[in-house]
């Protein structure tokens, strides 16, 4: 082949992708009365992901799937991404006021979204698709709420990632007929979006056992991810009133005690308040994976987080008790 041949083969290539991509609408923002922000794009088959941190969308940001709630305002910003998100729009940005009567702004930790950040691993949207027909369909006894780290624990599998604490879990929970809504990546408001978008829809569960806040301990402050942690039992509550809480203190992470730890003890402190409020019950099992030096070793958490078999049966014996209290197996 020609140096001339290939040339023009790359250039004409060049003027594909780009014609590919300016055919890709940039979406039009919209707000309501009520406050609920819709997404559209005049392309076709697309997918539209967006940011509400003022960042601009890339392949991993949150896909939009239902309305967005910005009652008390904020930044949008979006783009039109191909299905297989190789080729996207511009960026679009609007900046929404608050609704009138409602001035007061919110941290982000309460603001329902959704999250792609595993994206391609795993896809958000159909995990929780999957996950809310299979809890739907199943009504477990015993329903198991959080991020990666729940996720990893045990039941059925929806996604590439292994389960890493199976056994346990087919010991203490499958009997019980338990549900596990953990989701990789999942901060406060990633929950609060898979809650009010039938994630707990025609259950009722005996008891509810939630941990969830060290993916926003990265850049929010403790009483936000506390704030947000809140918002989550509230709606629980709401959506779930006859079934018992039991809310669990973030696990520390990393080898040594270190500033991320401290902001944990910290939201830990502030969540306990909880503990005799809306059917919770706390507990704080965070030291029971520390050695005596305040140190966490590879043998239950080979990355400093996430717990492996010898881990998750740590925290299976830990609130076995209260479990067993909770959902009335000690009567």
């Amino acid at each position: 082949m020609s140096n001339h041949l290939l040339l023009s083969l790359l250039v004409f290539s060049t003027q594909l992708c780009a014609q590919t991509a300016l055919q890709l609408a940039p979406p039009i923002s919209q707000r309501d009365s009520n406050g609920m922000v819709t997404l559209e794009s005049t392309t076709p088959d697309i997918t539209i992901l967006y940011t509400l941190d003022g960042a601009d969308p890339t392949a991993k940001s949150n896909p939009y799937l239902a309305p967005i709630d910005l009652i008390r305002g904020g930044i949008v910003k979006a783009r039109t991404f191909s299905k297989d998100r190789k080729h996207m729009s511009e960026a679009t940005e609007k900046i929404f006021r608050p609704v009138p009567s409602f001035v007061v702004p919110v941290p982000s930790t309460v603001v329902p979204t959704t999250q792609d950040r595993s994206w391609p691993s795993y896809d958000w949207a159909k995990r929780h698709e999957l996950t809310s027909a299979a809890v739907k369909k199943a009504k477990p006894q015993i329903l198991f709420i959080g991020d990666s780290i729940t996720h990893f624990f045990g039941g059925e599998q929806f996604d590439s990632y292994a389960m890493r604490g199976q056994q346990t879990w087919g010991e203490f929970y499958a009997p019980r007929n338990a549900g596990n809504l953990g989701f990789g990546w999942d901060k406060t408001e990633n929950v609060l979006w898979r809650l009010e978008h039938g994630a707990v829809d025609g259950i009722s569960p005996k008891l509810v056992v939630v941990m969830i806040g060290t993916n926003n301990t990265g850049n929010c402050s403790a009483p936000d991810i506390a704030f947000g942690i809140e918002s989550i039992v509230h709606v629980l509550h709401k959506r779930l009133p006859q079934s018992q809480i039991l809310l669990l203190g973030i696990f520390p992470r990393g080898e040594k005690p270190n500033p991320q730890r401290e902001k944990i003890v910290e939201i830990n402190g502030i969540i306990a308040k909880l503990n005799g409020t809306h059917n919770v019950t706390f507990l704080d099992i965070g030291p029971k994976f520390l050695t005596p030096e305040g140190l966490i070793t590879k043998d239950i958490m080979p990355d400093f987080l996430h717990p492996n078999e010898k881990g998750y049966r740590i925290w299976a014996e830990a609130i076995e008790p209260t479990v067993k209290e909770l959902m009335g197996e000690t009567k």
